[in-house]
Parts: C-alpha cells; sequence; structure tokens
C-alpha cells in the first residue's frame, strides 16, 4: 500500500483528490492537508509514513514547492506528483528541480489520479500533454539559441584568426613604395633610412602578410585592404 499526502488549499479539489486516492487499490490516503504551513508540520510529525505527496504550486501561504524542499532537506523517501493551474514551463522545470517526477496541469487532470500515482511509483514520469509540448518546446528553442550562439562564437574565432594584423605607418610606407615598383635601395634613399632598417620593415611586411616574395607581398596587401587596387 503506498500511502499518499494530498496538499491542495480548495476544498473541493481536495475532495476529490483524496477520494480518488481512497478509491484506488494499492494506495492509503494518510492524510490531506491544505497549506504549506499544515504539510511541512505534517511532514515533520509524520514524514516516514508517507509514499507519495501529491501537491498543488498555489497554496495560500506559499508554494507547494516548499513542501517539496521541505521533504528533501528532512531527507525523506517520499515521491512528489505536482498538480497545478501552472501549466508555464517555468513552474514545471522549477519543479522538477525541485524533485518533483510528475507534473500534471488541472485543467487536463486524469479522472482516476490514483492510477497516475501508481503508474509514477512503478517508474513513470507524468507530465500532461500540453505541458510536455510547452517543456519541448522551450528545449527545442533553447537549443537552437545555443547552437545559433556556438555558431556566432566560431565564426567570430575564424574572422578574429585570419584578421590581418595592422601595419605601422613605416610598414605601409613600405609596401606602398614596392608596389610601385621601387627597389630595396631606392625606397631606404625615398624613406631617409637604412638598408638595414629597410630590410626590418620587410621582414615583418612579410610576417603580418604571410608572404616570401615582393609579389606575394603587393598582392595579399591589396587583397587585405592595404593597398588599393589598380583598375
Amino acid at each position: 500500500m503506498w500511502r499518499v499526502l494530498v496538499v491542495e488549499d480548495e476544498p473541493e479539489m481536495r475532495a476529490f483528490f483524496a477520494a480518488s486516492v481512497v478509491r484506488c487499490p494499492g494506495l492509503k490516503l494518510s492524510a490531506s492537508v491544505g497549506s504549506v504551513q499544515e504539510a511541512t508540520a505534517w511532514l515533520d510529525a509524520h514524514g516516514p509514513n508517507v509514499d507519495v505527496m501529491l501537491v498543488d504550486l498555489g497554496l495560500p501561504d506559499g508554494s507547494g514547492l516548499e513542501v517539496i524542499r521541505h521533504a528533501a532537506r528532512a531527507k525523506l523517501t517520499c515521491e512528489a506528483l505536482v498538480i497545478s493551474m501552472f501549466g508555464d514551463e517555468d513552474n514545471v522545470l522549477t519543479s522538477i528541480e525541485a524533485g518533483a517526477l510528475g507534473y500534471i496541469h488541472k485543467d487536463a487532470s486524469t479522472e482516476d489520479i490514483g492510477q497516475t500515482i501508481l503508474d509514477m511509483r512503478q517508474g513513470a514520469s507524468p507530465i500532461s500533454p500540453m505541458i510536455a509540448r510547452r517543456v519541448l518546446a522551450k528545449y527545442q528553442a533553447d537549443n537552437r539559441d545555443r547552437i545559433q550562439k556556438k555558431a556566432e562564437s566560431s565564426a567570430g574565432l575564424a574572422k578574429s584568426s585570419h584578421q590581418p594584423k595592422l601595419l605601422s605607418p613605416r610598414e605601409q610606407e613600405v609596401l606602398d613604395l614596392i608596389s610601385r615598383g621601387f627597389s630595396y635601395n631606392e625606397v631606404a634613399r625615398l624613406q631617409g633610412l637604412s638598408m638595414h632598417t629597410v630590410q626590418s620593415h620587410i621582414k615583418n611586411l612579410y610576417n603580418k602578410l604571410a608572404v616570401h616574395s615582393k609579389t606575394e607581398a603587393v598582392f595579399e596587401g591589396t587583397r587585405m585592404g592595404f593597398l588599393r587596387a589598380v583598375d
């Protein structure tokens, strides 16, 4: 016999749930209460004597989640089934995180709530189809967002890895001169630099443009936007 605690503030619904439990072979009604305070007090006094909690979220003095968490803190082995008017995915996920094994919307609750409890005790995790669809839609939307962000992040890294390093003003001048056909000696004379300094600038240019010759430097410099293309 699985012992059930019903936590529901509306008298008619509480009576309905209690009657459903009583009618079901294999279940025994331990108690039915209507508030967080009554439920936690009952658990403190009789916690080991309950196997299943049937809990409404909207209670007059708080949320049914407080009852579920209270049972978890007390290390009780009872399982929780939520029945609530709140069918949004946030409440569902919060309930599951708190320890609920099932979540049934009141508008979609089965006539035989007792059988639902038995199914849960046998390993099922009952969730109303309407709520399951909402949770699935949220999961799919979140997953699409994760994939999109990952793709954008990868694209950003790829773009960053291929972003050309900025040339210094002197390197830009040297590149411009060699693209116009000036020799290294002429570049040194025009810039008032030593040949050694010009060669140093050329080496830096080659490294930044990932090239190995003057022709390649002009081609890559044009492609990367450091030089204006000649029509």
